[in-house]
């Protein structure tokens, strides 16, 4: 009988509401850090090697925080005990954001046990919060198996550097994204509004940092060329913002809702934005990057790692939105992937101009992009629009 108050209390603090509650825009404050040290990472080291380093960091901070969507789609983030685990998993992931730098040196088992514990954090609310769920049980026991392989990768990996270390990385990561396809879906709990609605925020986190990108990269000086390539840069965020909330995030959280509940919306919600996001998140992350590289250095020829970067992630980004119109709708978006290729063709050209000029380019095809696609919705565009709003509300 003893046991019995706890698993009341926190079955009692189910999520009912759709909003994402103040608690939740705290804790990605800290993830918001991350990935500004991420990016850090690979501008300290703009090298083949260091770019995919930042990569791979990103993919376990991402699945780290993927992890969290899902819990607080199921549970109230603000109730009770629940609240002061959060602000425990904060505390050590603000440890793994402080570690990143280092994750592949001196601070390799840091950055590994504090991930550890973050993920042990998320596991042991799971099973709390699925007390008197069967069916959530089973999934977050084969979730715990994937965590538990991960970490312990992970943890392994701070033995050896070099190739071995970043092939254990690699592998750590896709056991950990692999366990919930290989483990089912049917058992998972989801609100879809909040769950999109929290996708859509880590997004805009995200082009915060191409932002926070620009300040970096003009190290306080300003004269014509930075300011029209703070400009450019702007413009390019806003492109991307644009190309996702304008009508891709309403539409994509509505059918979401629309989806048959169980495995068929958890699977639609864990390819489109557990996995898909991924690619998304990337994207922006190396353009902040390339951003970062092309402030400071506005009068001189990106090297190929940043011209990758500013252009091979702008692609990432947009191959991203074909993969999750396709997965939603199951039509592909030639315009965008068209694009998406020709940036990729347009990189060995960025190492032979400025960077000034390679920005301008980028900038004006994708708001030459935006502008056929918002003549070519016409009318419809606001339809979707009201009709998206609607079904959110």
């Amino acid at each position: 009988m003893e046991a019995t108050p706890p698993r009341h209390r926190l079955s009692a603090a189910r999520r009912e509401g759709e909003r994402v509650t103040p608690l939740e825009l705290f804790f990605d404050l800290v993830f918001v850090l991350a990935i500004t040290q991420c990016t850090a990472l690979m501008s300290h080291d703009q090298t083949w090697s260091g770019l995919a380093q930042g990569l791979l960091i990103l993919g376990v901070l991402w699945w780290a925080w993927v992890g969290y969507s899902w819990l607080t789609s199921v549970i109230d983030p603000e109730a009770g005990v629940v609240r002061l685990v959060i602000f425990a998993a904060m505390a050590s992931m603000l440890i793994v954001s402080l570690s990143v730098q280092e994750a592949f040196g001196n601070l390799a088992l840091t950055f590994a046990l504090a991930i550890g514990f973050y993920r042990t954090a998320h596991i042991a609310l799971f099973w709390l919060a699925g007390a008197d769920d069967n069916d959530l049980r089973r999934s977050v026991a084969g979730l715990t198996v994937s965590t538990a392989a991960a970490v312990g990768l992970l943890v392994l990996a701070s033995l050896f550097d070099g190739l071995a270390q970043g092939a254990l990385w690699g592998l750590a990561i896709f056991l950990d994204m692999a366990g919930p396809y290989f483990f089912g879906a049917d058992g998972w709990k989801l609100v879809p509004g909040h769950f999109a609605e929290r996708h859509g925020l880590i997004v805009i986190i995200a082009l915060g940092e191409s932002i926070v990108a620009i300040g970096v990269g003009a190290s306080g000086a300003l004269d014509l060329g930075i300011g029209i390539a703070a400009v450019l840069g702007i413009f390019l965020a806003a492109a991307l913002w644009w190309t996702y909330f304008d009508v891709v995030a309403l539409i994509s959280a509505r059918r979401l809702g629309e989806a048959e509940v169980g495995r068929v919306q958890n699977e639609l919600a864990r390819d489109s934005y557990s996995y898909v996001h991924l690619l998304i998140i990337a994207g922006i992350v190396l353009m902040a990057l390339g951003l970062k590289v092309t402030i400071g250095h506005y009068d001189e020829r990106l090297h190929d790692v940043p011209a990758f970067a500013l252009l091979g992630g702008l692609a990432l980004y947009l191959l991203g939105l074909v993969a999750f119109r396709y997965r939603h709708v199951h039509t592909i978006n030639r315009r965008r992937l068209g694009l998406a290729i020709g940036l990729l063709f347009l990189i060995p050209v960025a190492t032979a101009i400025s960077a000034l000029l390679t920005l301008t380019i980028a900038v004006v095809l994708i708001w030459v992009l935006i502008a056929y696609e918002h003549r070519g919705y016409g009318p419809k565009r606001e339809q979707f629009r009201r009709e998206a709003s609607a079904a959110r509300t």
